[in-house]
């Protein structure tokens, strides 16, 4: 089988690879995410992938560990972020349902078809959701809510926000947007006070 032809000093970067991987993922994928057809994509040598990965799986591991500093880690800081009331708290969690750069809804759904076909793909993603609806279940409590009102809470705010991952549900942003306001009410028991409404409206106007 012929590889790409490309100059020896011509390897790219961890980060080059790295990124065509997860393009892979996204539009085909985990089965797509394989040495050579990375390399054809990349116009590089198939050898040129072993500067910077030991083979396949260490690539794959990588991948997992972006998916885990995209997603759950910035997941867990939004529901840590400054906040004064709960519904302000739970505003700044709705960012992710916005913001690719915090949370990657592509890359979520892709990940969780991967944990379909690989049981330790799946473990890491129970991992995960564990995390997250604690995190939320811990934001619910700072502001007073007992713990099974925590939790139940939070699960409905995750699980929603899940489903229309996995549904990859699309709506027009402006009927989304007029949603917000009822979304914080229904799982908080309080409707968001209108500047506290302002100031998230403003955040989508700078991340647009």
């Amino acid at each position: 089988m012929e590889e790409p032809i490309a100059s020896d000093n011509i390897r790219g970067t961890a980060d080059t690879w790295l990124d065509a991987a997860t393009e892979s993922l996204l539009e085909s994928g985990i089965e797509s995410v394989r040495i050579l057809p990375l390399a054809k994509k990349l116009n590089m040598s198939r050898t040129s992938f072993y500067w910077f990965f030991k083979d396949r799986e260490e690539l794959l591991a990588t991948l997992l560990g972006r998916w885990k500093a995209t997603n759950t880690i910035n997941w867990i800081a939004r529901t840590e972020a400054y906040a004064e009331t709960i519904s302000e708290a739970v505003l700044n969690v709705f960012d992710c349902w916005f913001d690719d750069t915090i949370f990657d809804n592509r890359y979520e759904a892709a990940i969780r078809s991967w944990g379909q076909q690989a049981p330790q793909i799946a473990a890491e993603l129970a991992d995960a959701d564990a995390k997250r609806i604690a995190a939320l279940t811990e934001m619910f409590e700072r502001f007073g809510y007992e713990l099974l009102a925590a939790q139940v809470r939070a699960r409905t705010m995750y699980l929603t926000q899940l489903g229309y991952v996995s549904m990859k549900t699309t709506e027009p942003m402006a009927e989304r947007m007029t949603r917000i306001a009822t979304y914080a009410e229904v799982f908080t028991g309080m409707s968001p006070t209108a500047r506290e409404m302002q100031r998230f409206f403003a955040r989508r106007v700078l991340t647009a």
